[in-house]
């Protein structure tokens, strides 16, 4: 395809450059050597639409897509100058022709379409070309089935154009909706600033949200809301730390590791949609299927064996069984949960989604991660990244350890039985295999939550229960020290577990439990795991909701 018209202004470095936040002293060069981030306050300066497209492509792997000229004045729009006066000393300034750059790129060897926005460009702004070259972006990543990635620094709507500024908000969202529906996916970079009708359309509606440090992103801008409701904002306000902890941003990256983050994100999306690099599962052993064959344990003791905190968690299994996990964050509603951790990973060369309620080894990791309680973000979290494997067609691996969901008050006005009965609902309709796995406690709906899978699997040390054996205690013994006595009623053991159907296969334990050998204990995790997702992974999408409807209609009804 050739290339547009569109030429950057290319200069040479300023002999000196000053960090623009601290003021710090630069040679040129070596500015640009640090991807204009300054060493000293890590700020991000701005770049244009050509440097961050050879930043981030592969070398020799960057071509231009065609860009259809439009009406540069629809609507002969005059503010103290004529609106086409502004777009040619745009054009004349920057070498460009609009506010995006469309092209066909690599990312560490992955193809795919980016549309790439330019500050410098009339601030960005969201007019009917952008629109247009955004849109047809997204039609080519559609025709040619490859991710589609979105770099956006934008003001907002371009004013000057009237209500067809604003239709491009619609005629975006709709171009992304079309990707969302084939199965193809869509990531966004954000970086400063991003504002107004940018964000509040294609630069939000991707599947994972990438922000750079610092880069601010909002539908209003922070002087717009001080000027409105009269009150000073906080610092950092806005900013893409600011987003991450409400939970609106999967990844905060510093510039230098883009390349690396994106490209692992691309080349997920491009195996997704590349049947062809789904390669078959090494198979694995399937564990033990006969309760009979399993030991007959004194259940208080597994309880209290199952909370040991030398047990492997859900972090040190990730890193032993999959390759290259890369955590995602966020529900995009009110925050991320330590509690659940989630993300992509690789599995003997094939892409799934990966996910697990997450402890500790320590009283400190335990606070940090609420003691693997997850609060209602946790579990909208997971539903999030389900919905991805959804879209993609990745098989979902969950790991549970879980006393239960966390009972407080905030967790109550967050909706914690809503965000659980949104699980239980979202995986009994999932069109691809999922295959769950308890590795400690089994806590309750907190555990179930993640659990309503083609396959549930469990140590022979873990636990699962509809409560624990102390809480069980106080209701109905009316005494806490009966703890031991509820654990034996409570049919909590991997063999009881078994023996009614709940589970499909014990996997043993090394002796002294998965603590006393953590690698022998993830091998063991990691064959079962590949056995029954190799026996699923060959059925087709539209038999895991009417086979896990069979396997659950049929739990307690013999």
């Amino acid at each position: 395809m050739s290339r547009t018209r569109t030429s950057p202004r290319r200069t040479e470095p300023a002999t000196w450059v000053l960090c623009p936040s601290c003021a710090t002293p630069y040679y040129g060069k070596r500015w640009a050597e640090l991807l204009r981030v300054c060493a000293e306050c890590g700020h991000h300066d701005r770049l244009t639409a050509w440097q961050r497209l050879e930043q981030l492509s592969d070398p020799g792997h960057l071509e231009l897509l065609d860009s259809a000229p439009l009406p540069d004045d629809p609507l002969g729009f005059v503010d103290t100058r004529p609106y086409p006066e502004r777009l040619a000393e745009a054009r004349d300034r920057t070498g460009l022709d609009e506010a995006v750059l469309c092209a066909r790129i690599r990312v560490l060897g992955t193809p795919a379409i980016a549309a790439v926005m330019d500050f410098g460009f009339m601030g960005g702004s969201l007019g009917s070309a952008v629109g247009e070259r955004i849109t047809a972006a997204a039609e080519t990543a559609l025709a040619e089935r490859v991710p589609l990635l979105l770099v956006t620094a934008s003001g907002g709507a371009r004013m000057q154009e009237g209500a067809l500024s604003l239709m491009q908000m619609a005629r975006t969202s709709i171009a992304l909706e079309q990707l969302n529906a084939a199965g193809i996916l869509t990531a966004s970079l954000i970086t400063d600033p991003t504002y107004g009708g940018v964000a509040a359309s294609f630069a939000a509606a991707t599947d994972v949200v990438v922000a750079e440090p610092g880069a601010r992103m909002g539908f209003a801008g922070r002087r717009v809301i001080e000027q409105t409701i009269r009150q000073q904002l906080p610092p950092g306000f806005q900013t893409a730390e600011f987003l991450a902890e409400r939970g609106f941003v999967d990844l905060v990256v510093p510039r230098s590791g883009l390349r690396r983050a994106l490209g692992k994100l691309l080349a997920v999306g491009a195996a997704a949609a590349d049947e062809s690099r789904r390669p078959p599962l090494r198979s694995g052993d399937p564990g033990v299927g006969d309760p009979d064959l399993l030991p007959e344990p004194a259940p208080w003791d597994q309880v209290r064996g199952a909370r040991d905190l030398d047990r492997p968690t859900a972090l040190d299994y990730f890193a032993q069984i999959f390759e290259d996990f890369q955590e995602l964050r966020g529900d995009r509603l009110s925050g991320d949960c330590p509690s659940v951790v989630a993300g992509t990973a690789w599995l003997d060369g094939r892409p799934v989604i990966a996910i697990g309620q997450q402890k500790g080894h320590d009283p400190a990791e335990l606070r940090d991660r609420n003691f693997g309680m997850p609060a209602p973000a946790g579990y909208r979290k997971a539903a999030r990244l389900m919905r991805l494997a959804d879209k993609l067609g990745l098989p979902v691996v969950a790991l549970v350890d879980t006393p239960g969901a966390y009972p407080g008050a905030a967790a109550e006005e967050q909706g914690q039985a809503f965000a659980i009965a949104e699980n239980l609902r979202l995986m009994a309709a999932l069109r691809v295999p999922v295959v769950t796995a308890v590795i400690g406690e089994g806590g309750s709906g907190g555990a179930l939550a993640l659990a309503v899978a083609d396959r549930v699997l469990m140590f022979s040390g873990a636990t699962y229960s509809v409560i624990s054996p102390e809480g069980c205690a106080a209701i109905l013994w009316n005494a806490p020290e009966a703890a031991a006595e509820a654990a034996a009623a409570l049919g909590l053991t991997a063999r009881d577990l078994l023996r009614h159907g709940i589970v499909e296969a014990v996997i043993p334990e090394p002796p002294g439990g998965t603590g006393a050998d953590p690698a022998l204990a993830a091998d063991r995790l990691g064959a079962a795991i590949r056995h029954h997702l190799g026996e699923l992974v060959e059925r087709p999408p539209e038999a895991f909701p009417a086979d896990r409807h069979r396997r659950f209609r049929a739990l307690g009804a013999r």
